[in-house]
């Protein structure tokens, strides 16, 4: 194993040293416990959005954190969720006193332990809602879900959101927000090859030069088909079409109900694309794949989408959602309205995600 790092047990900590470092003008670090957070926190009178996943998946989330995107993130060791003690000393922090909304995505890990920072917010007074994000097309459940994996709605949804929140939105309206764009994003991914976490020394999964794993997830879980290589064309097109071809997807998620005081179940239904969509076309880079080969992938998927009577307004291209230095992409479609439009192209100041703004 070949990486710039010291000590493996030192890998997360000195990243985040380095990124605040680079970005002081932007993000602090609290160490103990450990989370990233707007240089201008809290506030006052603005909904603070916190997000927050394993390492390993740089930009996001702590990346993301700034003007008109995330008030924070919590960052868990690699491929490991954040602790409730992460998330409740972020929501007090960047707390302006109109509340917080945790965007999730859907780990059986996230979502116990952001439920659990959840209570505990509410019992210090701090309004949160949680919104998951479960947009994974290629399975319904694996080792690490119930569910679809929550993946490139994620940042979609933290980037439209974030500007919601900066404009004014109440509480309940970003929530309803983050659900609405949940339910109109769709993912999948493939991988080229494995990734090596620092702690462990050793490739994840094997794949042999001529394989790719389709369906693959942002830590490395199977996904629906190992198959022989392929041309970009032909992948792009089996990961196009799982897409535009997904039927409604129903299921049952978990959410607090303030009037009742609890968790209650809400049943959801995502629709199919149609004919006439606008659309948002994210093309990711699991961290290995550079630009270039992501662009020969955008080009296939924009004359699929033209050829289907898809209109992509908006496009997103470049490593956003990585898994350490795994060679692959994923492709998200997200459709739009005019409400998302306006907010997607709001001004964003980040570390990682900058328009808009000098």
């Amino acid at each position: 194993m070949k990486k710039l790092i010291n000590k493996p047990e030192d890998f997360v900590r000195e990243s985040l040293e380095g990124m605040a470092a680079a970005h002081s003008d932007l993000i602090k670090l609290n160490y103990d416990p450990a989370f990233v957070y707007r240089a201008n926190a809290p506030i006052p009178g603005k909904v603070a959005i916190l997000s927050g996943g394993g390492s390993g998946h740089e930009p996001m989330h702590a990346g993301f954190v700034g003007k008109g995107m995330l008030d924070a993130a919590c960052p868990g060791e690699v491929f490991t969720s954040p602790t409730p003690d992460q998330m409740l000393e972020a929501a007090k922090l960047v707390n302006g006193g109109s509340g917080i909304l945790y965007i999730v995505k859907n780990y059986s890990g996230d979502v116990m332990n952001f439920e659990i920072a959840t209570e505990l917010a509410r019992g210090e007074g701090i309004r949160v809602l949680n919104i998951l994000i479960d947009d994974d097309v290629a399975v319904k459940d694996s080792l690490y879900t119930q569910g679809r994996r929550g993946v490139g709605t994620t940042i979609l949804a933290e980037k439209i959101c974030g500007a919601a929140a900066e404009a004014g939105y109440d509480l309940p309206q970003i929530a309803n927000l983050c659900r609405r764009v949940n339910l109109n994003g769709r993912s999948m991914g493939i991988a080229l090859t494995s990734c090596t976490v620092p702690a462990n020394g050793t490739p994840t999964f094997e794949l042999s030069d001529r394989e790719i794993e389709l369906g693959i997830g942002i830590h490395g879980e199977p996904g629906i088909e190992r198959t022989a290589i392929k041309a970009v064309d032909e992948i792009t097109e089996i990961l196009t079409r799982s897409l535009l071809e997904d039927a409604p997807y129903s299921r049952t998620l978990r959410e607090w109900d303030e009037d009742k005081g609890e968790w209650v179940d809400v049943e959801l239904t995502s629709l199919p694309f149609a004919k006439g969509d606008r659309l948002l076309a994210f093309v990711n880079s699991m961290g290995g794949t550079p630009v270039s080969e992501l662009y020969i992938v955008y080009r296939k998927l924009a004359q699929i989408c033209e050829q289907q009577g898809l209109q992509i307004v908006r496009n997103l291209i470049g490593p956003y959602i990585t898994s350490l230095e795994m060679q692959g992409c994923s492709i998200t479609l997200l459709k739009l309205d005019d409400e998302m439009i306006r907010l997607w192209d709001a001004p964003v100041k980040t570390p990682s995600w900058r328009w808009g703004i000098s």
